[in-house]
Formats: structure tokens, C-alpha cells, sequence
């Protein structure tokens, strides 16, 4: 069947179930039949600051970059930048998560000056400047911040257990200057135990009881901030086998992480990765650009949110999940994450993420690295910054059961549309090599997003160039109106607002 004559809407069908060939005569249904299948958070797709952006310090190296360095000294993020804010502040309402590896070492220095050095147990220095700063730049842009705290030896008694101190000075500070913490893991990834610079011996009961620790002063210090756990990170195959394999980095399994007779989390967390970049060994793990359009990539996520789904229920039944960091690989990302071959996975991943009850998505990074958002020299945007604001501008916090799709090669999400009852939002990608016509049925604007290349770091919405103007404003994303039909050309990404639809899971 082809979509020249009408999209067939499965209506009846939760979202990833093949939908049954139509009978002569019958008709698909319509835009306004689509039920509602789950609900995600109005700040669903969100990103990640790097805490060593924050404070300066080695990060990983940008391909092309002079060195052979894996990573490579960055001065701290100006994040009082406008252009940054600008851009940033298009991605509204969102969460800014300042985390990631770095951040279980950090020692919050209470001062505006840092010491020369940090201090025995820890390997950065956040001072509260730098905080501040931070703390601005979520007010300016539309966020809440999520976190992470320090766990490395500095955080600890004689007998390795973690304190709460350094904690405490942090959150105190926090609180002083008008800033909250929305949500916070305890530690980044404990299941790469070695990478929270634990003390020697360190076991899963010990990480349990620090855990327990950390839960208990939170909801004393910081009611109102979400408990997020374990942030267990997950990868795509074969990344995934083979980690497992590596007999040279500790780890600890994800029920041996979160029990159900510990503090429940008020979010299971986790973060996922299809694989490692090619700083990582990605190439002889079967990465490339020429896959990065396959269905192979594009589904890897799947598997990662059922298992994650399934400790969930195990050790917090019926707590939501968020996926706190993901990206196209990590270790920064691999040379094709800055271009529009990525965007296929971004989009892809978003949509599948969202019909699988993961409620909170946030995208490492906003500004560092080949994976970011935006260029981390110039902060221009890249091909996925553009698909990010499209999402948001129709994509809405109820999901629906999806359109069937013409051919394998595309797919189809569905969202209320943001700000109109009854209006449909809609993703789709095509993958093929085949324009597919889809019918909408209803007087629609689309914004379709190409390239002259997949390689290429420049796309086109709707034929023109989007930008940001001198005067702060986001340019060329007007939508194109349609009668009732778009041409989803081929290796295509396309967003459309069916304002009028008459959904009734949408009023």
C-alpha cells in the first residue's frame, strides 16, 4: 500500500505494533481518532552542560582539532554568552543538567577564587562564580537545573563512607543565591563504579548504603528535588557485550545498584548510548556513517529502555523513566554526530523514547563536543538544534498512537500538538531513497528539513536556511502551508501541525 491516497492511521493499535493490511473498501482513519497511549514531561527533550564545561578542564577532543589526545583543556563555558542564552532559551521549557563523569569529582569551593589546586580527593574545583553563573543561565533560558554530586575519596570518612558535607555547602550556596535543584542523581553512571572514584575495596553494598545516605539527607535538605536512580548507563550492541566483557573497569550490575527495600527514587533513571565514537574503538565495533541510517541503529535504543523498563519494576514500580544522558556515541560522539546523518537517530529517538514512557530526555551535550547541539567554538547551531526547536514547536507532552508507515524505511510519531486543542502533531523521517506523498487531511504548516549531503552541517527547512539574527530572533522556520498532503522527499526529516485535526485525546 502507498500513502498517495491517504495515510493509514492506526488508531486501534498501540504504537509500535505492525498495523494490519486495509480490506477493499475500507478506509483509514482519520488525524482525530488517534488515541492517547502515555504522557511526557513538558520539559521531555532537555541537554546537558558538562560540570568540567562549568569549570574547566579536559573534555574530549573534537575531531579536527591539533593532538592525538583523546581530550583536550577547555577554558570554563561563558555561560552569561547571548548568543548561547539565545539559542538556549529556543529550547524552553527544558531542564539544564550540569553532570556528567566530571562532576563525582568536583569539590564546590564556597569562594570566588579557586586554590591553586584542588583538594586531596578530588580533581576539579567549582567555585561559586562559576555556580552563579550557572545558576543564571537556568533562570535566563527557561530551565531547571538537574544534578549530580561528588563521590570521589574527598566526599568520605576514614572508613570510606560518603559524607554529606560537601553536599550541604553546595546546596546551602544554592539556596543563598535564589536557585533550586529540581532533580539530582547521587552519582554519574555508579554502575562504571570505578569512574565516581571510589576508595579501594569499594562494594555494591557500600555504594547501597552511601546511596541510602545521600536519599535520606536530600529529602531533608532539598524536599522539593526529585531523587532520580541509579543512572544506570546502558549501551547499544555490540558496545554493550563487549564492555560487559572488559575485566579491566569494576562494575556493578543494575540490581545490585537499586533494591526494592532501599529509598525509593521519585524517577528511575538511566543513560543511554548506542555505542562508543571512534575515540572509544567505535570503527571495530561496527559503527559508521554509512549505518547511521539503518534500522539497526536507529532501533537500538529499544532494547536498552525494555531492560531499564523492567528494573524499574522490579525495585520501583510505577516510578517514571527518565533518560538523564544520551547522545549519538559516547566519548563525544563520532565525526557524523555534527551533521545531518544524525538527525534521523536524534529524531528517531525522541519519538520511540517518548511512546516507550520515558518521560524526560536529555541530550548530552548542549555545547561540547562533536555530539553537541551547537558548535562548542562558535555556538552556531547544527542539524540538530533545528530538529530540537521543531519538536518543540509541535510536538506535545501527550503522545498518540502513531500513523502506519508506506515503507520500512519511514516513520511516523504523533503528539498533541502544543497550544491547540484538538491539534495533532507530527515527526516523520524517511530513510529511503523514495519520496512518499502522506495525506493529512486537513489543512496543515510543515517544516521539512533537508540537506545537500548527509555529511553536510548546513540544512535547509522548508527550502530556506535557518538562523539566528543579529536581533536575536530564529529565522527561516516558517512553516509551509499545505492543502492536505506533504511530500516527505527522500532522506528527509519532516514536522508537521494539523492545528485542526479535532483530536479528541487532544482537547
Amino acid at each position: 500500500m502507498t500513502l498517495r491516497t491517504g495515510v493509514a492511521l492506526a488508531a486501534l493499535l498501540a504504537a509500535g505494533i505492525t498495523a494490519p493490511a486495509l480490506g477493499a473498501g475500507q478506509q483509514p482513519s482519520s488525524l482525530s481518532s488517534l488515541p492517547a497511549t502515555g504522557t511526557v514531561d513538558a520539559r521531555f527533550l532537555s541537554y546537558n552542560i558538562e560540570m568540567v564545561e562549568i569549570t574547566g578542564g579536559r573534555f574530549w577532543r573534537p575531531y579536527g582539532s591539533p593532538g592525538t589526545d583523546r581530550h583536550e583543556y577547555r577554558p570554563p563555558l561563558d555561560l552569561a554568552d547571548a548568543k548561547l542564552r539565545t539559542l538556549a532559551k529556543a529550547l524552553a521549557p527544558a531542564y539544564v543538567r550540569y553532570s556528567g563523569t566530571w562532576a563525582n569529582n568536583t569539590w564546590f569551593a564556597d569562594s570566588d577564587t579557586a586554590p591553586e589546586k584542588p583538594p586531596e580527593g578530588f580533581d576539579q574545583v567549582l567555585t561559586r562564580g562559576q555556580w552563579r553563573g550557572a545558576v543564571d543561565f537556568a533562570k535566563a533560558t527557561g530551565s531547571e537545573i538537574v544534578t549530580s554530586f561528588a563521590t570521589s575519596t574527598g566526599t568520605r570518612d576514614a572508613q570510606g563512607a560518603w559524607k554529606t558535607d560537601t553536599a550541604a555547602r553546595w546546596l546551602a550556596y544554592t539556596k543563598s543565591i535564589g536557585g533550586s535543584i529540581a532533580a539530582t542523581e547521587f552519582a554519574n553512571e555508579p554502575n562504571m563504579i570505578d569512574l565516581t572514584k571510589p576508595p579501594a575495596g569499594y562494594t555494591a553494598a557500600d555504594y547501597r548504603h552511601d546511596y541510602a545516605t545521600f536519599a535520606a539527607w536530600l529529602h531533608k535538605a532539598s524536599p522539593r528535588t526529585l531523587l532520580l536512580a541509579p543512572g544506570f548507563a546502558e549501551l547499544g550492541e555490540p558496545t554493550r557485550t563487549l564492555s560487559l566483557r572488559n575485566t579491566t573497569m569494576k562494575q556493578f550490575a543494575v540490581d545490585e545498584l537499586l533494591t526494592p527495600d532501599m529509598p525509593q527514587p521519585d524517577a528511575y533513571s538511566f543513560h543511554f548510548y548506542g555505542g562508543g565514537s571512534e575515540r572509544c574503538g567505535g570503527k571495530f565495533m561496527g559503527h559508521s556513517a554509512e549505518k547511521a541510517l539503518g534500522a539497526a541503529w536507529l532501533d537500538a535504543v529499544d532494547p536498552a529502555i525494555a531492560r531499564m523498563a523492567a528494573a524499574r519494576d522490579k525495585a520501583a514500580p510505577g516510578k517514571p523513566l527518565w533518560n538523564t544522558e544520551s547522545g549519538e556515541t559516547a566519548c563525544g560522539g563520532n565525526p557524523w554526530a555534527s551533521t545531518f546523518a544524525d538527525s534521523f537517530r536524534f529524531v528517531d529517538t525522541l519519538g520511540r523514547s517518548a511512546r516507550q514512557g520515558v518521560k524526560v530526555f536529555i541530550h548530552n551535550t548542549l555545547a561540547a563536543s562533536d555530539y553537541a547541539l551547537l558548535d562548542e567554538g562558535t555556538h552556531d547551531p547544527r542539524p540538530d538544534y533545528w530538529a530540537a526547536v521543531l519538536w518543540k514547536r509541535t510536538m506535545g507532552t501527550t503522545v498518540l498512537s502513531a500513523p502506519a508507515a508506506p515503507a520500512p524505511e519511514v516513520r511516523i510519531y504523533a503528539h498533541c500538538l502544543p497550544g491547540r486543542k484538538g491539534g495533532v502533531g507530527l515527526a516523520l523521517i524517511n530513510t529511503g531513497e523514495t519520496a512518499q506523498t502522506i495525506a493529512l487531511g486537513a489543512p496543515a504548516l510543515t517544516w521539512v528539513m533537508q540537506a545537500p549531503a548527509l555529511d553536510s552541517k548546513a540544512v535547509s527547512v522548508n527550502g530556506r536556511q535557518p538562523r539566528l539574527e543579529a536581533s536575536g530572533r530564529l529565522s527561516g522556520l516558517d512553516g509551509a502551508p499545505v492543502s492536505g498532503s506533504l511530500t516527505l522527499p527522500d532522506k528527509g526529516i519532516a514536522f508537521v501541525a494539523v492545528a485542526a485535526a479535532g483530536n479528541r485525546a487532544c482537547r
